[in-house]
């Protein structure tokens, strides 16, 4: 770094984008909130999707990072970073509140499941076009050795304030479904997103732009860009242990939250109130984990991560209706796990790639890891059908679907872990 750096950093213009960019995340957290678990499950099944479809749509977040491939190409064109991921992440938000009126439209049950799918994977696609980029964007205001305890900070704002958020639009959508009036509830937590969408907008325009001269984003040709990310065999080992940890998330968490409010018999206000314990497990360990991958490494920070992921998905595997207080325990440790592999498998790309690739070399990670995400989860739904086809039974023994895919998922998560430990943990780190 030279000589200005520190002061820079300490600008008036860096202060408030930093802020301002801790913000946006909480705002696009909240929108993110609306079309996820209970909620996505309880508008999928209104419009007669079965549990197996609604995990599979669920596991769409995952195939829907597929798209940050075009920024690879994109990024490589955009000269006004705020105009162009502005635009497109607007717009994603919109076709997010859109599927909260799909339950109101005068066409059939086929017509409007379709519908609700293609609304997701559009939304997904200019939400993901720009993630990288914002990523990018936001933390470039960011002094480079403090970057883990920014990001915990980050989403330590964004999952004090999501509690809230989950609890006031679980406990409004349940007293709307008890009054006989679920789509209500629909209707409150659309307004609800473009409220989020309108309060993000405003603080990206509060960033400092990041304008590129054409010429220079024209001088890295894309043979250069492959030839230091999938050229690079340390980036590569990273794209494994990121599509294994993929592979074994939704293997089970797209089905759960059916589960929950089916086999469970969980309210979503009571799904929310879990969430809401959960969040608050994850942000009071944020600090500590974003301190933790700043001393030791991003990939120890990742091993941590996925031992608890592991104990959550082994508990997971006992919850049955008449043990359904597990997956209090079982959610708990999954959030938890999360403040320590979200933030460090980002940041993980800057150990291994030179920073002027990072975008596309994010994009090409999480692009791989997802549609290996969605494999399993496609797998995992055939499997799903066959045992609710079966009365909840597999190879004679009565058993729940979920029990099964977190079995699953407990040992694709100690392959990850000995993965990271033999292989990714020796490897030589970057210094940007």
């Amino acid at each position: 770094m030279n000589a200005t750096a520190p002061e820079l950093f300490s600008s008036k213009d860096y202060k408030r984008s930093r802020g301002a960019y801790c913000i946006e995340c909480a705002f696009e957290y909240f929108v993110a909130l609306l079309v996820a678990d209970a909620f996505l499950a309880k508008l999928l099944s209104d419009i007669g999707m079965s549990d197996a479809a609604i995990g599979i749509v669920s596991s769409l977040i995952s195939l829907a990072f597929l798209f940050q491939l075009f920024s690879v190409f994109v990024v490589q064109k955009v000269t006004n970073t705020k105009v162009f991921c502005i635009v497109f992440h607007f717009v994603s938000q919109m076709f997010f509140m859109s599927l909260y009126f799909i339950p109101f439209l005068p066409i059939g049950g086929a017509v409007k499941k379709v519908l609700a799918v293609v609304g997701i994977l559009f939304a997904y696609f200019g939400n993901y076009l720009v993630t990288s980029m914002i990523y990018r964007w936001g933390n470039s205001y960011v002094h480079p050795d403090k970057r883990g305890s920014y990001s915990a900070g980050k989403e330590m704002i964004s999952l004090l304030s999501g509690m809230i958020v989950t609890l006031a639009v679980g406990w409004a959508m349940d007293t709307f479904e008890a009054n006989g009036n679920l789509h209500g509830g629909f209707i409150f937590a659309a307004v609800g997103i473009f409220i989020f969408a309108l309060c993000d907008f405003t603080c990206l325009m509060l960033i400092k732009n990041d304008i590129r001269p054409k010429e220079k984003k024209a001088s890295v040709p894309m043979r250069e860009v492959f030839a230091n990310t999938l050229g690079n065999k340390n980036y590569r080992n990273t794209i494994i242990l990121y599509s294994v940890w993929e592979i074994a998330k939704y293997v089970t968490v797209g089905f759960l939250g059916a589960y929950k409010i089916g086999d469970l018999g969980m309210a979503v206000g009571l799904v929310q109130i879990v969430n809401i314990i959960s969040h608050g497990a994850r942000f009071v360990i944020s600090k500590p984990f974003g301190r933790y991958s700043d001393k030791k490494s991003y990939i120890k920070g990742i091993e941590l991560a996925l031992i608890i992921a592991a104990v959550g998905f082994a508990i997971n595997i006992f919850t049955t209706p008449s043990t359904w207080f597990l997956i209090i325990f079982y959610s708990v440790l999954y959030n938890i796990c999360q403040a320590g592999l979200t933030a460090n498998f980002l940041n993980i790309t800057y150990s291994y790639v030179d920073e002027k690739y990072f975008v596309q070399a994010s994009a090409i990670k999480n692009s791989i890891g997802g549609v290996c995400g969605f494999c399993a989860s496609l797998i995992a739904g055939l499997l799903v059908n066959h045992i609710q086809g079966n009365g909840n039974a597999l190879l004679g023994l009565h058993v729940y679907a979920p029990q099964v895919l977190s079995a699953i998922s407990l040992v694709l998560t100690v392959v990850c872990f000995v993965f990271a430990k033999l292989v990714v943990e020796k490897q030589k780190i970057m210094k940007q």
